[in-house]
This record gives C-alpha cells, sequence and structure tokens, in this order.
C-alpha cells in the first residue's frame, strides 16, 4: 500500500528516501538513511524494527545485499515484506516477497529503488524511475519529490493517499538536512511539495545554525525577508 524511491547522488554525497502511502504517518516507519552509508525502505507489511537493524549493519560496513540477506535471515514474515536498499558504493539489494499485495515491484537504476506494493500498476514504478532518471540536473531532493509526484501522476494507490514523507541526509553533517512529513492530508504528496517549497530556501539557514549558531545574526524571518521569500506562506 505504498510507493517509495530511495537513492544515493554520487555528485553530492546525499542520500534519501520519499514515500506516500494510503495509511497515516508513513515517514515514522517506512525509511531510513544511514549518513554515509545507505538508505532503506521497509514496506508492505513492513516492520518499522528493520530499519534500526539495517542502519546498524550499513553502519557496520555491510554492502546492500549483504544486510538484505541478514534482514531475510531473521525474519520468519520475510514474503510479507517488500525491502530495498541503496548503498553509497553502488550496490543494490531489493526484494518483493511473494506475500506482498499485487500491484507489486520495483524498477532498479542507477544508485536508485523505486517500488511500490498495493499499487494500481507497473506504470507508476516506471513513472517514478522514467521520472528520477531525467531530472537529474535538479537538486537532489526536488528530484526524488518530482518523482514522487511522477508516481501519484501515474495512478498511485486505487484508494489513494493519506501521508507522505521525504528524508535527506548530506554526509557531511551527522543529521538530516531535509526530514518533512505529511502524516494526514487528503492530498498529501501535493501537500509535502507546498511545505517543501517552503522550506528549501531555509535549508543552509538550518545547517549553519546547527553547525556554528554564533555566526547566525539573522532571524530566519530575517534570512527569508533578505532573499525576497515569504516569511510564512501558511499565515
Amino acid at each position: 500500500m505504498t510507493f517509495s524511491v530511495i537513492a544515493h547522488c554520487p555528485k553530492t554525497g546525499k542520500l534519501g528516501f520519499v514515500s506516500t502511502t494510503s495509511t497515516p504517518g508513513v515517514g515514522g516507519r517506512c525509511g531510513d538513511v544511514a549518513p554515509g552509508f545507505g538508505v532503506v525502505a521497509v514496506q508492505a507489511l513492513a516492520d518499522a524494527r528493520q530499519l534500526r537493524v539495517a542502519r546498524q549493519h550499513l553502519e557496520s560496513g555491510l554492502t546492500a545485499q549483504e544486510v538484505l540477506d541478514q534482514l531475510e535471515k531473521d525474519d520468519e514474515y520475510f514474503d510479507f515484506r517488500q525491502i530495498a536498499i541503496v548503498d553509497v558504493q553502488g550496490g543494490i539489494a531489493v526484494r518483493t516477497g511473494s506475500r506482498a499485495k499485487a500491484w507489486k515491484g520495483e524498477v532498479v537504476g542507477p544508485n536508485f529503488v523505486a517500488l511500490g506494493n498495493m499499487i494500481v500498476g507497473e506504470r507508476v514504478v516506471k513513472a517514478m524511475a522514467e521520472t528520477y532518471a531525467a531530472n537529474e540536473s535538479r537538486v537532489f531532493e526536488d528530484r526524488l519529490l518530482t518523482a514522487i509526484e511522477a508516481g501519484r501522476d501515474a495512478g498511485g494507490q486505487a484508494n489513494g493517499q493519506t501521508s507522505a514523507a521525504l528524508l535527506v541526509y548530506d554526509n557531511r553533517y551527522g543529521f538530516p538536512t531535509v526530514n518533512l512529513r505529511v502524516d494526514v492530508d487528503a492530498e498529501p504528496v501535493g501537500k509535502l511539495r507546498t511545505i517543501f517549497d517552503w522550506f528549501q530556501p531555509l535549508i543552509p539557514y538550518y545547517v549553519e545554525r546547527t553547525l556554528d549558531p554564533a555566526s547566525v545574526v539573522l532571524s530566519r524571518d530575517e534570512f527569508m525577508t533578505q532573499r525576497g521569500l515569504r516569511v510564512n506562506p501558511f499565515r
């Protein structure tokens, strides 16, 4: 009941996960990033505990395939899962279990996977993969979001979507530069786009404020105003 894209950008070192589903709160249970190592998605009948385990394995130096093999070894319900992993060495591992619900499947490309289950058809994952591959010039975060929008526009889930999430780490930092969630909304991908477009110019501001708060002389509102941007489009 979920469709997602996970990816590594070798040019920038960024790792990211974007996803949407028909149930609430997808961002808290279906994806995670191990900064500098890899990114994982666990969906269908997901076990969120596997995100923590996968992250630990990636951080210990295991490849994507080795992590997936370990998850399968430790999970008696593995056939219910849809799991994908991308590591920073270019390794990709993905498994759509035989007992995940149709339509289910994935498209693997260089340093990314587009995957989905309980979606209207293969066209959803193909649209995400083609869109991600065709937008290499875009900022990584926007590239991910554009891909999930393409999956939605290709039909998404028959019963629509309720939540969406975008998570991105830059390997220079130990914290996410983007961690945006729409936990419940009639059109969560569209709402995620609205939030991201407002938040994107603030990414360098929040990075600098985290790394060196003494150097930040402008408030958030002053930062936005100085650049001719709306301080808060939701007011």
